[in-house]
């Protein structure tokens, strides 16, 4: 079948950028699932903001500015904007949704006339997606997708107990991501009653906190934040209710890294309590849970021993498969 994705940002990016630290979660999706669709037999072009007109690892790349006339496809997915479909002629679209958008929302943003026009499947990112899909936004019909892990994180090897530091934790999200809520949980609960602990964060423009062991850490491409992550005892990260699936807690995950987290947005979909981690229900609990992961080693290795039993799980190749039957 001859599939096209369809993306417009306002930066250039292409599958040369998959492990920059520039691009978040949905472009990342993008180039993921169009390299998979390639290894299924399929004839992929991307149409978006990339720096050239190109041939890249089976995959056509075009840019979206430079598009002149309508080409024809088998079906087309777009990324989370209805109004790329103008772009192409398909009868088979789908609609990769990223956002929590009510009605009024889905109006503002002048995805309504759109939406109607295309009627696109929207492919959603989890139960915690669905509940604050409105129905109209996915009216023409719908379906949970899983996303998957990228293979850096599926074949990185594990660090050897011995040269993880057990006293570190680390938040890889994103600074708008609840960020601060975390710090204030650190600062006033945490490192007052374990000031052996320090958390390592993704930085931000006031960060003057090393009084509290909270450190900026270094951004670059993903194989520096993977070695952040094999180095760390635990995750610390809350959620937040535009937290739609968290690829920061599945890539910890995979990592066999205990995570804490209040259980916000979707958060909850990413933790089996006692078992990969905890959901604390208050910021006491939160810290409790994460001075407990410190202090306690049997609890930890419980946790990392269930954590080992996962990895692999999330594949881009099983993601792809549930994509292909919703065509």
């Amino acid at each position: 079948m001859n599939i096209c994705f369809l993306d417009k940002t306002s930066f250039n990016y292409n599958i040369k950028d998959l492990n920059s630290y520039k691009l978040r979660g949905a472009e990342t999706v993008l180039i993921n699932l169009a390299l998979s669709l390639t290894k299924f037999g399929h004839n992929v072009t991307v149409i978006n903001n990339c720096p050239t007109n190109e041939s890249i690892s089976g995959i056509k790349w075009l840019n979206i500015n430079g598009v002149s006339k309508k080409l024809n496809f088998d079906v087309a997915i777009s990324n989370n904007d209805c109004c790329l479909f103008d772009y192409i002629f398909c009868k088979k679209k789908i609609l990769l949704s990223h956002s929590i958008q009510n009605f009024e929302k889905f109006i503002r943003k002048k995805q309504l006339l759109s939406y109607f026009k295309h009627k696109p499947k929207v492919a959603l990112l989890g139960n915690y997606h669905l509940s604050k899909r409105s129905f109209f936004t996915r009216f023409f019909g719908y379906f949970l997708l899983p996303y998957g892990l990228d293979e850096i994180f599926l074949k990185a090897h594990l660090n050897n107990n011995d040269k993880i530091d057990n006293n570190l934790a680390i938040f890889t999200s994103r600074v708008d991501r609840n960020l601060d809520l975390l710090i204030e949980i650190w600062s006033n609960h945490i490192f007052s009653k374990y000031n052996s602990g320090k958390l390592l964060v993704t930085p931000f423009n006031s960060m003057k906190l090393e009084k509290f062991n909270i450190f900026a850490r270094k951004l670059g491409d993903r194989n520096i934040m993977i070695s952040d992550l094999l180095k760390a005892r635990m995750m610390l990260i809350p959620g937040h209710k535009a937290e739609l699936f968290c690829l920061a807690a599945e890539e910890a995950r995979e990592l066999c890294v205990p995570i804490v987290t209040m259980g916000l947005g979707s958060l909850y979909e990413r933790v089996d309590h006692g078992k990969t981690g905890f959901i604390a229900k208050t910021k006491k609990e939160f810290a409790e849970y994460s001075i407990k992961l410190f202090k306690d080693d049997m609890l930890w290795n419980e946790v990392r021993s269930n954590l080992f039993n996962l990895r692999s799980s999330r594949t881009w190749e099983n993601c792809t498969k549930v994509l292909i039957k919703n065509f």
